[in-house]
């Protein structure tokens, strides 16, 4: 790498962590802990490449940006932060930066992306027609600052300026709703409605009068005409929820619908214009449901333009007390006693499975606000209150072994639970095998080391049927070794 790169950064060892390896890779660097400084630098012309801490002792860098921008639009800003809240990496997209990158940061990548950034000089990530920015604090459409929650920002705050479609991916309870809001509300669209639809919850014979809206008495001697969600997401962005329980004739009606971006109502003749972002969501592996035949495998290209993946709370337990705060702020804000939680019971909660996901955390908060009777929620409350639920049963590695009966019973519960008053999408009984089918033909592969034969003779079934299922469900098979 050839160039001068400014570095910004208010700690010392980390300005000469970054210095040392900017000058091995063949870069000239200057270095210094204040904004000022960066600013009087970058007026003067100095530097190819600027990478800069967000908070400073004298001041925010990213409200210099707008500045750099007008006073040198070609030079890319790389910005690093400890502060690493979804609001941080939209704030840096929003003010042009070239990349954001949370702390603590792999150094590796930073020197890959000023390598990039000397490379493309001329590119911008994003114009600001003004000086202004989002609120820096209060009010976070997404709780977390883990790093299994760090590349979820990262995308969101390169799509808040497109109009792609985005398909959410992730399980019961983990947010999916609350990242489709976030693209909505600080999106190109923010302006527009934001409707919300559970594919799920509607009969099927009733889903496309409820997408596409329905003319007096064309459907079930209606009445009245009726809008559908299309028309009342208008100018805005429409969030299919639960988009695997589509029934197939309602997906080659949306299907045709993305690809001709119009519309008529059910019994209707009028063409209207389909002007919605699409933000779909689904806690199923579309991919299985594609070979199954229950997924159009072109409504799924057509709906997942850019894929987001949410963590589940087991991966990103950092983010529990953040969390549990929130949800205590938000309890009492809904009229709920005022609590705080101790330390021990923060701890206790943090070592949790947390197969409910946010979700179940939230109801567990509320339950603990509502039956504590003292101001501070202590760890034995805790302790009592997840006793009681089998959801959030204790990692206790010292518990008697479960039967497998009292295990699925278990899960099957939790998983009942999390619909509260609803059901399941149709097809629970196909789920739950294939759930069942792919551990314990892994692992009866893993003990006979890939042999074949003896896998299907310790399972009882003939080999092509053990070759088709390996096949279907996509286990790799290595002969010899332990594969797991």
């Amino acid at each position: 790498m050839e160039g001068t790169i400014l570095v910004a950064d208010d700690d010392r060892t980390i300005r000469t962590v970054l210095a040392q390896a900017l000058t091995r890779a063949g870069c000239k660097v200057r270095a210094t802990g204040t904004t000022s400084t960066l600013w009087r630098w970058i007026d003067e012309g100095e530097g190819d490449v600027v990478v800069t801490d967000v908070m400073m002792p004298d001041g925010d860098a990213l409200d210099l940006l707008p500045a750099i921008k007008r006073r040198r639009p070609e030079l890319p800003v790389i910005v690093m932060s400890a502060q690493n809240t979804v609001m941080t990496a939209i704030r840096a997209a929003e003010v042009g930066v070239y990349e954001y990158l949370p702390k603590p940061f792999d150094l590796r990548e930073v020197l890959g992306q000023v390598s990039k950034a000397l490379k493309q000089t001329s590119r911008r990530v994003v114009s600001p027609d003004d000086e202004s920015i989002a609120p820096k604090d209060e009010n976070l459409p997404l709780i977390g600052r883990s790093p299994a929650m760090q590349e979820v920002y990262r995308i969101l705050a390169r799509l808040m300026n497109t109009d792609l479609g985005v398909m959410i991916t992730g399980e019961s309870g983990t947010g999916k709703e609350l990242v489709a809001r976030a693209l909505h509300n600080f999106g190109l669209r923010k302006d527009g409605p934001f409707v919300a639809v559970n594919m799920a919850a509607i009969p099927r014979e009733l889903i496309e009068s409820e997408l596409f809206g329905h003319e007096k008495g064309a459907f079930t001697g209606a009445d009245r005409a009726a809008p559908g969600k299309f028309e009342q997401a208008r100018g805005g962005t429409l969030f299919l929820d639960e988009v695997g329980d589509m029934p197939i004739d309602a997906q080659t009606r949306l299907l045709r619908v993305l690809q001709e971006g119009e519309f008529t109502r059910v019994g209707g003749r009028e063409v209207q214009s389909a002007d919605v972002r699409i933000v779909a969501a689904t806690h199923q592996d579309l991919s299985e449901l594609i070979r199954e035949g229950r997924f159009r495998e072109d409504l799924f290209y057509r709906l997942n333009v850019v894929p987001i993946s949410i963590p589940p709370l087991r991966d990103r337990l950092e983010d529990v007390p953040d969390l549990t705060r929130a949800f205590l702020r938000r309890a009492e804000a809904e009229g709920l006693p005022r609590r705080v939680i101790s330390k021990e019971a923060l701890e206790i909660l943090g070592k949790q499975e947390w197969t409910g996901n946010v979700r179940e955390l939230e109801n567990l908060v509320r339950r603990l606000c509502v039956l504590c009777t003292e101001d501070v929620i202590s760890g034995a409350a805790v302790a009592r209150e997840i006793a009681q639920r089998p959801s959030s049963a204790s990692n206790d590695q010292d518990a008697q072994p479960q039967r497998l009966a009292h295990a699925i019973e278990a899960h099957l519960k939790r998983y009942f639970d999390l619909h509260g008053n609803g059901l399941p999408p149709v097809g629970l009984y196909d789920r739950i095998l294939k759930e069942m089918e792919l551990p314990l033909i892994a692992l009866s592969l893993s003990a006979t080391r890939g042999n074949q034969i003896k896998t299907a003779e310790l399972l009882g079934i003939n080999r092509n049927t053990l070759r088709k299922k390996i096949r279907d469900l996509d286990i790799r098979v290595t002969r010899g070794k332990k594969m797991m």
